[in-house]
């Protein structure tokens, strides 16, 4: 008809016409990248640029950065890792090589517990935590939280609940590490200025006693049993070990030169076979055997490392270096840095746990 032919349909012809559409996709239904599974997440305070980054432990990336306040330092779950509470100061930040005369006065506006939720990811509510609170430890019950106080030489009984402090210690000058026992019946204090580890009894609310350590004291960390516990001496270079049921030091374990290695933050592994040891301008984290209080290694991490943790599994430690503004992800079975992920100015303290809904 008109000398036209029919087209004849053959699958050579599909499959031609298939062509122009091969490779292209729908993505309606397709997940977005930031929907991906992460692992467990890091939550890290920066002391100078104020917030708190979340950071994911599987892709190495940063998930968020939430404004919390002035100076976050000290931070801690709640027992049911609902809640992470921050120390908030507004005093001026400070350090051994600045002249404090120099610097403005304290905003004492700014200064308690940052309450935040975990699910939500955001900061709920600011309860009071005394003057400068820095560093500070949670009852197990969840109910208190016992913070150092530095301007004021003291430490707080916060009711978490009631949102007020209840109680206040005095203790030696500059207080900075706070810890309670495992038995959770004493609290402990460091002194910087002092060089001692006071004891508090929540029960009688009195100080009952303190322990000559070395050279500022900054970190706690107690054996399982709690009859043995460590603490750091900045200025000595070493970590001190202490016998808790007499109240004495019966031992140092010297990391290198005073003045060169700081050591700073304190962590057992999860067994309790390993201790941690963060050393600050030294750059390095220490590993140390508590069988035998010897060095076993030590790996160079970045920058003044300060906060450390641990991954659940203890395979992974990760440091917050604070002038390098990142975190470093060590891999403790080859003791090398393996990542290292940004994070805001001044990483302080850092935190390991589930995404929200996996715990």
């Amino acid at each position: 008809m008109n000398g036209g032919r029919m087209l004849k349909i053959t699958p050579a012809l599909l499959l031609l016409l298939a062509l122009p559409l091969a490779g292209c996709k729908s993505t309606k239904n397709q997940p977005a990248e930031s929907q991906a599974p992460s692992g467990p997440r890091l939550y890290v305070t920066n002391e100078v640029s104020g917030d708190l980054s979340v950071l994911d432990t599987k892709n190495f990336t940063s998930l968020a950065t939430i404004p919390l306040g002035k100076r976050p330092r000290g931070i801690h779950p709640s027992p049911d890792h609902k809640f992470l509470y921050v120390a908030l100061s507004g005093t001026p930040i400070g350090g051994p090589d600045v002249d404090e005369s120099t610097l403005p006065p304290p905003d004492r506006s700014a200064d308690g517990i940052g309450v935040f939720d975990v699910q939500a990811n955001k900061l709920v509510r600011t309860i009071p935590g005394g003057a400068d609170p820095e560093n500070f430890d949670v009852s197990a019950d969840g109910k208190y939280i016992f913070v150092s106080n530095e301007d004021t030489s003291a430490v707080s009984q916060i009711d978490i609940a009631a949102g007020k402090v209840i109680k206040s210690f005095p203790v030696g000058a500059e207080p900075e590490g706070v810890k309670i026992a495992p038995d959770n019946k004493l609290v402990y204090i460091t002194s910087e200025e002092t060089g001692q580890l006071f004891i508090l009894d929540p029960a009688l609310s009195k100080i009952i006693g303190s322990i000559k350590v070395g050279h500022r004291p900054r970190s706690i960390a107690f054996m399982p049993d709690g009859k043995t516990a460590y603490v750091n001496a900045e200025n000595d270079g070493n970590v001190v070990i202490v016998d808790t049921v007499k109240r004495k030091m019966t031992g140092t374990i010297q990391l290198g030169t005073p003045g060169q290695i700081k050591p700073m933050a304190l962590l057992l592994s999860p067994d309790a076979s390993r201790l941690y040891v963060s050393t600050g301008r030294g750059q390095k984290v220490f590993t140390i055997d508590t069988a035998s209080n010897k060095v076993l290694s030590s790996v160079v991490v970045g920058k003044r490392p300060w906060g450390i943790a641990l991954s659940y599994d203890g395979r992974t430690l990760y440091t917050a270096n604070g002038p390098s503004n990142d975190v470093s992800v060590v891999d403790l079975a080859t003791n090398s840095v393996i990542h290292r992920i940004k994070a805001g100015t001044g990483p302080w303290g850092i935190v390991v746990l589930d995404a929200p809904g996996d715990h």
